[in-house]
């Protein structure tokens, strides 16, 4: 077997056997003929021997491209073969439009928080109507239980979730169900403890910074190789492990100031990757940059990405539901409906004009007729945008069933790809809290102190509790990652089970209607009254009429006379047809959805169980 590892500065480098071979002698590796920095050697080795290299006379360091590392964050790799794994389902992929994606974390969607304990779960999603599941990050961090986002190792998978091989068979059993696999991975930075990249050569560059310090180097010296040491891993986890597409952590803290950026060049190998198998992967950014760059094609001058998060989508339709103004929701929250029609009709809302959040202008006007509309997510909730107040909470925790309907129809009926967050479908009232497992003393409390800064700086009621810090979740603390593992036991209560019937009936209406996926703008149309607070989003034959206000019925004007031609297909909390005049009668927290003659065959009228 072939050991290869890049260490420009080493002197001399080793491979030295661990595990049930720790008695063997080192194997020298002798500089790579033609490729400068690069040290190999040939050394027979089979499934599951452990192994590390020294450098010169320093210890034993994990190889950094190693697929496994048994002992977790800084112990020895473990050799992997992956074409011995037994793969069941053969898999022809599937591509992103029309896609609806489902935001999974391994390590709280059961309380086992493994691969194998997930896969049991996922007929569930199946019947559900989800085509993808986006996975968190399953790189190794430290401890057993965390968000991932502080992986160290981009080339292997967390042990305690089942390591490689539970990945493959997750990715296996998901096939078998016709789900596609999504894959969250961090390029943008790593978790300190157990890093020993440095060691090995300028993986990093303190020409820029980030959040989390000195920045990856991808334009400084040695860049070519990180470059490649990025690209190989994500190329890896396609191949590999048959993943269908890759979330792109944070891509604005990816520095770089090279012609061609790094996401380019990654973009062009995965599209050169999918036409090499013959299935179709995909990368979605997660970008606040508002620049339509980002998935403008390469040839244009454009990243090549196939799509990104849209925060803005979340923004405002989080601050009409919520009504809250704090932070970056300030400008969203001037007039949110307002906000959400543009967000639905042009994509972003920061388009170029003034962000007082930010303080100065911010974004790019983004032209749906050549960025097809399935390029942005839209979703009412993420990992992200619950876990960083400070308690966690859901939408469930402030918002009536009502209005939670009416979240999942602007979401599911919306021009673009929809994401839910797990537990979202049911209305879950886990909470999803910061948590970590730091091994580390001082790096616990570091973390501790860190998120007590950033909950005091939060403004607005929702983002304090009563007690003042006292009762702020200790990310530390086992108890907080408990709370978040989700209680599969509430979908067969009330109101749990009426808002699943509901999710199941979006995604049902989003399959059979071809017009809540039609990529063509011009058929989307929205109209909004800010007094009343209702909207009517037009797609095609396919209306959604929603009603946000607490109280009251709304007079809602579907179209002119004769418009009782449209036919209610779904409703919370019931169906309602329009008036022999078009006008739709809706009450307060309330969603229906019309669909006209001439549209295709529909499911039979739905309501709550």
């Amino acid at each position: 077997m072939l050991f290869e590892v890049w260490a420009p500065g080493a002197g001399r480098v080793d491979l030295q056997w661990a595990g049930d071979r720790s008695d063997e002698p080192p194997v020298p590796l002798e500089p790579a003929p033609g490729r400068p920095g690069w040290w190999r050697a040939e050394a027979p080795a089979r499934d599951g021997d452990r192994y590390a290299f020294r450098l010169d006379d320093g210890p034993p360091r994990p190889d950094p491209r190693a697929a496994r590392l048994p002992e977790g964050p800084g112990g020895p790799g473990a050799v992997v073969e992956h074409a011995g794994f037994a793969w069941r389902h053969p898999w022809p992929g599937r591509p992103l439009p029309g896609a609806v994606l489902y935001e999974l974390h391994i390590g709280t969607y059961t309380p086992e928080g493994t691969f194998d304990a997930a896969a049991a779960r996922l007929g569930h999603l199946a019947d559900l109507g989800i085509t993808h599941i986006s996975l968190m990050p399953v790189c190794p961090f430290p401890g057993t239980h965390g968000w991932g986002y502080d992986g160290i190792a981009p080339w292997a998978v967390h042990e305690p979730y089942g390591g490689p091989d539970g990945l493959k068979r997750f990715v296996d059993a998901a096939h078998g169900h016709g789900l596609g696999v999504v894959l969250d991975v961090v390029h943008n930075h790593l978790g300190p403890s157990g890093n020993h990249l440095p060691e090995f050569g300028p993986y990093f560059t303190e020409a820029h910074h980030t959040p989390w310090g000195a920045a990856v180097n991808l334009d400084a010296p040695g860049s070519d190789e990180v470059r490649g040491y990025l690209i190989g891993s994500a190329l890896g986890w396609l191949r590999d492990y048959r993943i269908d597409g890759l979330r792109l952590d944070a891509v604005h803290a990816l520095h770089d100031d090279r012609a061609q950026h790094f996401l380019a060049e990654l973009s062009a190998a995965v599209d050169a990757l999918a036409a090499q198998l013959r299935r179709p992967l995909f990368l979605i950014a997660e970008s606040d940059r508002n620049d339509p760059r980002t998935t403008a094609p390469r040839a244009s001058g454009g990243l090549g990405l196939h799509a990104q998060w849209n925060d803005d989508f979340h923004h405002a339709l989080h601050t009409a539901l919520t009504g809250e103004s704090h932070g970056y929701y300030a400008d969203f929250a001037r007039a949110p409906l307002a906000a959400l029609a543009k967000t639905l009709t042009g994509g972003f809302f920061h388009d170029g004009g003034h962000s007082s959040f930010r303080g100065r202008r911010h974004g790019a006007p983004l032209d749906l007729r050549t960025t097809p509309p399935h390029r942005l997510l839209a979703y009412a909730q993420t990992h992200d945008q619950i876990g960083n107040r400070a308690h966690g909470d859901r939408l469930t925790a402030a918002l009536s069933p009502g209005l939670l309907a009416c979240a999942a129809a602007l979401v599911l009926c919306s021009p673009f790809t929809p994401m839910l967050f797990m537990g979202e479908e049911w209305g879950a009232r886990t909470p999803w809290q910061y948590f970590t497992d730091h091994p580390d003393p001082e790096l616990a409390e570091a973390v501790r102190a860190g998120r007590r800064r950033e909950f005091a700086a939060q403004e607005g009621s929702a983002a304090h509790g009563d007690g003042g810090d006292a009762d702020w979740p200790d990310p530390q603390d086992p108890a907080t990652r408990d709370r978040c593992v989700l209680d599969w036991a509430e979908r067969s209560a009330e109101p749990h089970a009426a808002l699943l019937s509901w999710y199941r009936t979006l995604l049902a209406l989003r399959r059979i209607h071809p017009a809540l996926t039609d990529p063509d703008p011009s058929r989307t149309h929205l109209t909004h009254d800010a007094a009343a607070r209702w909207l009517l989003l037009r797609r095609g034959p396919v209306h959604l009429a929603v009603n946000l206000a607490s109280e009251g019925t709304s007079a809602i004007p579907v179209g002119p006379a004769g418009a009782s031609r449209f036919e209610a297909v779904a409703g919370w909390p019931r169906p309602l047809h329009p008036e022999a005049d078009g006008t739709l009668h809706l009450p307060a927290e309330s969603a229906v959805v019309l669909v006209g003659d001439g549209a295709a065959d529909h499911p039979p009228v739905i309501g709550p169980r």
